[in-house]
């Protein structure tokens, strides 16, 4: 089964590192955020990506480009018999990923229906470049398969912004909570599609998060898989710091393989 991955937003709130790069190419813990996406998928078996590219996407085609001499120790043979030897094998030895170029303005949905004519099977996964998860992928895939629907989205309590007051009738200060959960629920991606769900999605300016996914919803063609473990959607740059200081810290849920 195939993951597509959607690479191709400006991230405009995290300006001070997308002015350079794309999001999925930001670094946590030295490698970009893709990749530790792409390892969570992989530790559950699913191996195949479709990376759909917009915003400086060709720095995405780079850098698998050169995954092999960046990831490796290696020893390089000069002149006309030139030639490479790879010293070591990355884990990353059986992934395939296709690269698909669907646009600089193209909008979520607009993507992912690019992306069709690469998806050879009843279903398949989608979910952001952002977004890190300690979700159990297979579990998800089952659930997806038990309730019949044509999608699942999984679903997760996120932090607030900001801490919450309860005050009582004087407005004296009751309790203060910094940034806890807050009890509803978001959309944290992770989504398994039937191959149906392509016939929902338009043209470039087609956005999966309202149209598509609101008929589905209407339908009654869509369930949530519910998630209460840990989510984090890298989408400021604070949100960046913090990531970075988990990993130096060694407190990553997300990191469920070895």
């Amino acid at each position: 089964m195939k993951t597509i991955i959607l690479c191709g937003g400006r991230g405009m709130r995290l300006q001070e590192e997308t002015e350079f790069r794309p999001k999925p190419l930001i670094p946590v813990g030295g490698r970009p955020i893709l990749w530790h996406i792409m390892k969570t998928y992989a530790h559950y078996g699913f191996r195949e990506f479709v990376l759909c590219l917009g915003y400086r996407g060709d720095m995405v085609k780079e850098y698998f480009l050169n995954y092999e001499a960046m990831s490796n120790d290696f020893t390089i043979r000069l002149g006309q018999a030139h030639s490479i030897a790879y010293d070591e094998a990355h884990s990353e030895q059986d992934f395939r990923v296709t690269l698909v170029d669907t646009g600089l303005e193209t909008m979520t949905g607009g993507r992912i229906k690019k992306a069709e004519k690469y998806i050879d099977g009843d279903t398949f996964m989608v979910t952001y470049g952002d977004g890190l998860a300690d979700i159990d992928i297979r579990a998800l895939v089952k659930y997806h398969h038990q309730h019949g629907r044509l999608a699942t989205l999984t679903a997760v309590h996120p932090f607030s912004r900001f801490g919450i007051l309860t005050l009582d009738d004087n407005s004296a200060v009751l309790d203060f909570s910094e940034k806890p959960q807050v009890e509803e629920w978001i959309n944290a991606g992770f989504f398994v599609f039937n191959r149906r769900v392509f016939d929902y999605l338009g043209g470039n300016d087609c956005i999966l998060e309202r149209e598509p996914l609101q008929r589905l919803a209407h339908e009654g063609q869509l369930a949530a898989y519910r998630h209460d473990g840990f989510f984090f959607a890298m989408d400021t740059y604070r949100d960046y710091r913090l990531l970075n200081e988990l990993w130096d810290s060694k407190q990553t849920p997300w990191k469920v393989w070895q």
